[in-house]
């Protein structure tokens, strides 16, 4: 067995029966069906124009999301993109850079952006009701932001479960001061994919909230195509190190939008240095990552330098982004991200040499060694928090349940749940501590943390009846979201607000 993560705990007996009274205090939890990310507060404030500095670089484009039809590699299906490819197109900065990304949107609904990573300024979240008014079918929109630390990031919307179609794509912050001690540099983007199968992730999302019996609704006409995973969606079994696997099932698993049939084909010369800048973009899937007869030295998480590790595998949650290192052979080779506990697995080809590919199907045999678990890894000398003490400590429970279909943090959904009070200048530590038999990645967004290993990340895997503390610096005004990255459970409730008071 795997050991935990650093600074991952086991719940005590006690704690956990004090978890459950808690839910029971405030009732059952309600489903929020579609409502958790698009509620408006109405009128927010056109967000104040930034003029860049003296020598600040701006770095302008314009996303379009729209319907489209892609080619998955022999599969098309009808989405949402911001374009004819998938991923979307990438954005790329240099730290310290002012970003103009000019959205046009061509939806039937509304939408946003949000920056996943990027410690921006509060109203450039792109949260509707939190940060601003979701921007309308046909409208238009500006976000503007400094981009202040270099490393890997995504963007993706934050209005119901957007992010399961094809509305994502790569944003790279470049560090200027990094020597580039490498050949190429391949950046590979994971998901999890049923739209246009024959559902859509509103249909599935639907079933999962809309049926008390606790069958999570009809899956009539589902059936392979697309629905919920009830291998996975029991409350109290799964396997180590994260429980149960997720609650949907997918029929395709993509890396850099393709399905393993026809897989993307990364080039490269035998004896060549490559960095890979790995995002996981799925939406209820963990992956486990490996690239058949190569060993990967692991360099950074979330953006942050760790203290290289070398790995046959490692595991990467919903959001979380994976630096890596690797020396490549002579030859044709598979780069594997197979999911946790489902079945299928999504494929890439590295190609150096002549030779054929090798099959769909095939499992490298790093898959079957230790995989590494993130929030172990040690934290470079330069990204450390300065030693201070904690001023506030603010507990999260993570709550759920799956008949009904329902998740919250602190015994209630978002909002209905309290928001966490903070003030500008202090050392917050939060508390999690998962109630659930489910492994949650937790997000908080406009800043990053350290977990008692000091390591830096923003996106963190909490696993089954375990806690961690995660200490962050009050240092970006606003009101922020903190939330599972598992789509499904964000938008069924497993979300709170953070809000600065001063």
């Amino acid at each position: 067995m795997t050991p935990p993560p650093l600074g991952h705990r086991a719940l005590s007996r006690r704690s956990l029966l004090a978890g459950g009274l808690a839910v029971a205090a405030t009732g059952t939890l309600a489903a929020c069906s579609g409502s958790a990310t698009t509620r408006t507060a109405g009128g927010f404030p056109a967000a104040p124009t930034l003029a860049p500095s003296p020598g600040q670089r701006v770095v302008e484009k314009t996303l379009t999301p729209r319907p489209v039809t892609l080619d998955l590699g022999g599969v098309e299906v009808g989405t949402w993109a911001y374009g004819e490819n998938l991923p979307g197109p990438l954005l790329r900065a240099t730290a310290g850079d002012l970003m103009r990304i000019h959205v046009d949107n061509q939806l039937p609904t509304e939408t946003t952006v949000h920056w996943h990573g990027i410690r921006l300024r509060n109203v450039a979240d792109g949260v509707p009701g939190l940060t601003q008014d979701p921007i309308a079918a046909g409208a238009t929109y500006t976000y503007e932001f400094t981009v202040p630390d270099p490393g890997t990031y995504f963007f993706h919307p934050h209005v119901g479960v957007q992010l399961d179609r094809g509305l994502y794509g790569p944003l790279i912050v470049d560090d200027p001061n990094e020597p580039g001690d490498y050949d190429a540099e391949w950046i590979v983007v994971l998901d999890d994919w049923l739209d246009g199968t024959g559902t859509t992730p509103d249909d599935v999302l639907a079933a999962l909230t809309g049926d008390s019996s606790g069958n999570g609704g009809s899956m009539d006409g589902m059936g392979s195509m697309g629905g919920m995973d009830h291998g996975g969606m029991g409350m109290g079994g799964g396997s180590a190190p994260f429980g149960d696997a997720g609650d949907v099932e997918y029929p395709h698993f993509l890396i850099n939008g393709r399905i393993p049939a026809s897989p993307d084909v990364l080039r490269a010369k035998p004896g060549q240095r490559v960095r890979i800048r790995i995002i996981n973009a799925a939406s209820d899937t963990i992956f486990a990552v490996a690239l058949g007869g190569h060993r990967l030295t692991v360099t950074h998480t979330d953006g942050y330098a760790v203290k290289p590790r070398e790995v046959g595998a490692l595991y990467l949650g919903m959001g979380e982004r994976y630096d890596a290192t690797v020396t490549l052979d002579d030859g044709v080779f598979p780069l594997v991200a197979e999911p946790f506990g489902k079945d299928g697995q999504a494929l890439a080809l590295v190609r150096t040499g002549a030779g054929a590919g090798p099959p769909s199907d095939v499992r490298p045999g790093e898959l079957d060694g230790p995989i590494l678990l993130g929030s172990t890894l040690e934290p470079a000398e330069s990204t450390l928090l300065p030693s201070r003490a904690v001023d506030t400590d603010l507990g999260l429970h993570l709550n759920g349940q799956m008949s009904p279909y329902a998740w919250g943090i602190n015994g209630a959904p978002y909002g209905k749940n309290d928001p966490l009070p903070i003030d500008q200048g202090q050392r917050v530590r939060l508390s999690i501590m998962n109630m659930t038999a489910m492994t949650h990645p937790m997000h908080v967004h406009g800043h990053t943390f350290a977990l008692p290993s000091g390591l830096r990340k923003d996106t963190v895997l909490v696993p089954p009846m375990r806690s961690t503390a995660l200490d962050l610096d009050a240092d970006n005004p606003g009101s922020w979201m903190v939330h599972c990255h598992n789509i499904y459970h964000a938008e069924a409730g497993m979300m709170i607000a953070m809000n600065y008071r001063s």
